[in-house]
Parts: C-alpha cells; sequence; structure tokens
C-alpha cells in the first residue's frame, strides 16, 4: 500500500476533491453523461473543479500491485463457449497459485461497466497469490473486448444486450466451477455492475454457488432473493445513496429467505472505494474489505 501513496504523492486526494466533483463523476462513469459534460459540470460547480475532475481518472499502470510475471501465480488468458451470449463463446483472464497441482477454490471476479481492464486483472491475480483459481471474464469480447481505455468501454458494454451479457457472467461462472484445476466450490466477487450480478448470479446459480461478496452492487430482485442458496459478504461504500437506498428491502428479504449475509459500510468512501486507480480508492477500506472477502471465501469454499 505504501508503493501507492507514493506514486500519487503529487495528486490530488480524496479529501482535496469536493464531494458535488465525486457526485458528478459517479453520474459519468455510470454512463449518465458523457466525459464532456462531466468535465465542463465540475468546472462549473467549484473553484479548481476541473483539475478534480481530471485527478478523478483511472492510471491503472500507477495502481498495478501484483505483476503478469510474480512468479507465485500462473496466468492465461482462455476462451470458452457461452451458450446464449452475446456470440456463443467468452474470454476470460484465468489466474492460478503456482505452488501445487490443485485443486483450488473457484473465484469468478466480475468487471465495472467497461470490460475488464487492468485493475480487474490485477484483483485476479490478487486472488490467486490468496490461494484461489481466478477467472476474471471480459464481457466486451463478443464486440472485440476492453477497448484499452474505459470511455470507449462504457459505451461497447452499455451497447450489449444486458440479459446476454449476464447470460455470458452465467456461463463464465460454470466454466470456471468446473474446470479441472477447481475444487468444484465457487465463489463469485464483483465491482459496481459486477456487483450486482454477483447478487444476480447469487439468484440465478441457487446451490451451484458456494459464495457471493459483492462490491457496492445493486441488490438483487426482491421476488428471486428466495432462490439464493450462497452465503452474502456486501461491501457498500458510505456515500453511495444510489446503491444504499436498496439496501434494506433486500435484507428483509435476504432474512425472510434465512440466507446468511453480512453487510458492511466502509465510513468516509465513495463508490469504488476498492479501485486503486483514483483517488476515490481509500487504502484501508480496500485492505479491510479484501481481507473480510478472502477470509469469507476460505470459510466457505475450501
Amino acid at each position: 500500500m505504501q508503493q501507492h501513496v507514493a506514486q500519487r504523492s503529487n495528486e490530488l486526494t480524496q479529501a482535496e476533491i469536493d464531494q458535488r466533483v465525486f457526485d458528478l463523476y459517479d453520474e459519468y462513469c455510470h454512463g449518465r453523461i458523457e466525459r464532456r459534460e462531466f468535465l465542463a459540470r465540475a468546472a462549473a460547480v467549484t473553484a479548481g473543479g476541473l483539475a478534480m475532475a481530471h485527478a478523478l481518472m483511472p492510471q491503472y499502470a500507477r495502481a498495478q500491485t501484483i505483476a503478469f510475471t510474480d512468479t507465485r501465480i500462473k496466468g492465461q488468458y482462455v476462451s470458452y463457449p457461452s451458450p446464449g451470449g452475446n456470440s456463443g463463446q467468452m474470454r476470460g483472464y484465468l489466474v492460478q497459485p503456482a505452488a501445487g497441482p490443485g485443486p483450488f477454490p473457484a473465484v469468478l471476479i466480475i468487471h465495472e461497466n467497461r470490460g475488464l481492464n487492468p485493475y480487474i486483472e490485477d484483483v485476479a491475480r490478487r486472488a490467486a497469490v490468496a490461494g484461489f483459481l481466478a477467472l476474471a471474464p471480459d464481457g466486451l469480447f463478443p464486440v472485440g473486448g476492453y477497448p484499452g481505455n474505459d470511455d470507449d468501454g462504457r459505451k461497447l458494454q452499455a451497447g450489449l444486450d444486458q440479459p446476454k451479457l449476464r447470460t455470458d457472467m452465467l456461463n463464465s461462472a460454470r466454466f470456471v466451477k468446473a474446470h479441472a484445476l477447481s475444487n468444484g466450490k465457487l465463489g463469485v466477487t464483483g465491482f459496481c455492475i459486477g456487483g450486482t450480478i454477483t447478487n444476480f448470479l447469487a439468484t440465478a446459480l441457487e446451490g451451484e454457488m458456494q459464495a457471493g461478496a459483492p462490491y457496492y452492487g445493486a441488490a438483487a430482485e426482491t421476488a428471486s432473493v428466495s432462490k439464493i442458496k450462497a452465503s452474502l459478504l456486501c461491501h457498500l461504500a458510505e456515500n453511495d445513496a444510489n446503491i444504499n437506498k436498496l439496501y434494506p428491502t433486500f435484507e428483509a428479504a435476504l432474512k425472510s429467505a434465512g440466507v446468511q449475509y453480512e453487510v458492511h459500510t466502509y465510513p468516509g468512501t465513495q463508490h469504488g472505494f476498492h479501485n486503486d486507480s483514483t483517488p476515490r480508492y481509500v487504502a484501508d477500506a480496500a485492505k479491510l474489505s479484501w481481507e473480510r472477502t478472502v477470509a469469507f471465501f476460505k470459510k466457505h469454499l475450501s
């Protein structure tokens, strides 16, 4: 974590960015306003707003914590069938621990609304270092894959058939669960829309999924909550009204269905606090939430 602090020493910190600019960034990164409008409105809302807006743009190279060549892991890109999805095929980044032949607990890691970017690939490597067989699918594979920048990735993902995208993630979950290196137990985690899909998969996979750890994801449909057989560990940001307002109803449905679950809200955080490529990142909250996720998966998948 010290590396991140040093790399960002000459940049704006979260405390230096106006909450109104964070709110505008949330609109922008969820595709509700375009980049140009985000920058213009940020510049208008406060002195220095344009600099704050630019500071929020991701810088993935600086955020990498585990290299592709790290000797603790073995990674490769794999292709697999995805019947009923956006193209009938999928591609993902599969990472395994280098030590031992397995089998390993399987974990699916679902990206945000912009495809398989370097941050999500890094999370997959972190999971493999922790002892899991990790698959990070690229939902944009049917339209050429992650294009190398988030703006184009966001547009491509918004243009996909969304139910078919969920089917692609469902097939990805079944692929990694059934992999020769898997112990047959499945955990799912995801960020932003990936957290939303994590909650969806808990309803769709029923007993095929043992554990889910969504990060600031929208709640599953109330009518489907009774299908959930997995244990859930939900991570929420304190300043994330659009997501947090859904959780009282979600929690009531989980209780009614007898689902084992925990919800943790991290003080002083914004939506996206685990993503270490922007000032939304909060090191203590990201570290604690990831430690909880790893322990949770080890408990339910070993």
